[in-house]
C-alpha cells in the first residue's frame, strides 16, 4: 500500500472552500517544515537567565549576609529579607517564568493575580484564626468551676 508524503485534496464543489483547504495543508507544511509550535510562550534568550540567575544569587546573598554578620537589628532585619523575598519572585516571574504585561500573557497574568489573592485570603485567615484562638485560650480566660 503506497501512503502518500504530502496530504492529498479532494475537488471541493466550492472555490472558496478549495482555497481554504489549499491554504491550511500549505499552513500545515510550514509548520512541519519549520518545526513551529507556537504555543504563545515566549523563551529567553542565554543573557536574560543569566540575568535572572546573578540577580537571584544577589537577592540570596544580601539577607545571608545582613542576618550572618548581623549588621541590623532584628526589627529591622526582617522587613528587609521580606522585600528582598518579594524582589526576588519578580525578578523569577520576569527572568524565568517571562511573565510580562504583554497581550499574550493576558491569561497567565490573570491566573497569577487570581492565585495571589486566593494565597493572600488563605494567610490572612490562617493569621486570624490563630490570634483569636490565641486570645481566647490564654488560662486567665478559662472558666472556673
Amino acid at each position: 500500500m503506497h501512503v502518500p508524503n504530502e496530504p492529498t485534496l479532494h475537488k471541493a464543489k466550492d472555490p472558496h472552500t478549495e482555497l481554504a483547504d489549499h491554504h491550511a495543508v500549505d499552513q500545515l507544511n510550514h509548520d512541519h517544515r519549520h518545526g513551529a509550535h507556537d504555543y504563545g510562550a515566549s523563551h529567553g534568550s542565554v543573557k536574560s537567565y543569566l540575568i535572572g540567575f546573578a540577580l537571584s544569587v544577589i537577592l540570596t546573598a544580601i539577607p545571608f549576609a545582613l542576618t550572618m554578620l548581623k549588621i541590623l537589628p532584628a526589627a529591622s532585619l526582617i522587613p528587609v529579607i521580606l522585600i528582598l523575598g518579594v524582589i526576588q519572585i519578580v525578578v523569577h516571574l520576569h527572568y524565568f517564568l517571562h511573565m510580562d504585561t504583554s497581550s499574550s500573557q493576558v491569561w497567565n497574568n490573570a491566573a497569577f493575580v487570581f492565585t495571589v489573592i486566593i494565597v493572600g485570603i488563605l494567610i490572612v485567615g490562617t493569621i486570624w484564626v490563630m490570634f483569636h484562638l490565641n486570645h481566647n485560650m490564654m488560662p486567665g480566660m478559662m472558666p472556673m468551676g
